[in-house]
C-alpha cells in the first residue's frame, strides 16, 4: 500500500511537471520570429541607455506593440519604423540625443535607440515615489499621448500627490479627449501586462 502511493505521488509529480512544461511552451511561441534579428541590437541599445538593469523585457513588449517588429511600418496617422515615431517626434528627439540627429524611423538602430531613449525622457519626469512599475505605467502613456496630457489630469485630481490610480481615474477630464482614454490606458497594459511575459528571456522587466 505504502509503495502503491509513493508510486501515484510520483506519476502525479510527473504530470504536474508536465502540465507546467506545457503552460510554458506557448507564451515562449508567442515571440514572433520577426524579433528574433532585433534581440542584440536592442540589448545593446538598451543597455546603453540604462544600464544592465534595463527592463529589456518592457522595450521588447513595446516594439512589438507599436509595429509587430516591422522595420517598414507605417500607421495610418503616419507613425513610421519599429518605434513608430511621428516625424515631428523624430525631429525633436534629435535634440535630446545627437546620436540620434540623421531622423531614420525606418533604421532599425536609430528606431531602437530612439525609443529607449525617449522612454528613459519621460520616465525621469514621472513621480519619484512611485515604484518603477508605476514610473513605467506613466511614461508609457506619455509615450502614446504625451506627457503633457498626464500631468494635466494628475493637477485635476486636485490632490498634492495623487496616486497612479488616481491619476488615470482623472483621464479625459483635463485637455485630452476622453475619447481617447481607453486606448491610452489600455497602451501600458497590453504591454506590462499582456505581452511583457513573452519576452521574459530577453532579460529583465517589471
Amino acid at each position: 500500500m505504502r509503495q502503491a502511493l509513493k508510486d501515484f505521488a510520483a506519476a502525479a509529480g510527473l504530470v504536474l511537471v508536465c502540465a507546467l512544461l506545457a503552460l510554458a511552451l506557448p507564451v515562449q511561441a508567442q515571440v514572433p520570429q520577426a524579433a528574433q534579428p532585433y534581440r542584440a541590437l536592442l540589448v545593446r541599445t538598451a543597455h546603453a541607455a540604462w544600464g544592465l538593469d534595463a527592463p529589456l523585457a518592457v522595450f521588447a513588449a513595446q516594439v512589438h506593440q507599436e509595429s509587430a517588429w516591422r522595420a517598414d511600418a507605417v500607421s495610418r496617422v503616419g507613425a513610421q519604423g519599429l518605434a513608430q515615431f511621428m516625424p515631428a517626434t523624430a525631429t525633436w528627439i534629435a535634440g535630446v540625443d545627437p546620436a540620434l540627429a540623421a531622423r531614420q524611423p525606418f533604421s532599425p538602430a536609430w528606431a531602437l535607440r530612439a525609443l529607449v531613449t525617449y522612454d528613459r525622457w519621460l520616465y525621469e519626469r514621472t513621480p519619484a515615489r512611485y515604484a518603477p512599475r508605476d514610473r513605467m505605467w506613466v511614461a508609457l502613456r506619455g509615450y502614446n499621448g504625451g506627457l503633457g496630457h498626464w500631468q494635466a489630469e494628475a493637477a485635476a485630481t486636485g490632490a498634492a500627490q495623487p496616486t497612479l490610480a488616481q491619476v488615470d481615474a482623472a483621464c479625459g477630464k483635463a485637455r485630452r479627449a476622453a475619447v481617447h482614454c481607453r486606448e491610452n490606458l489600455g497602451y501600458p497594459h497590453r504591454i506590462l501586462v499582456v505581452i511583457q511575459p513573452r519576452y521574459a528571456a530577453w532579460g529583465p522587466g517589471l
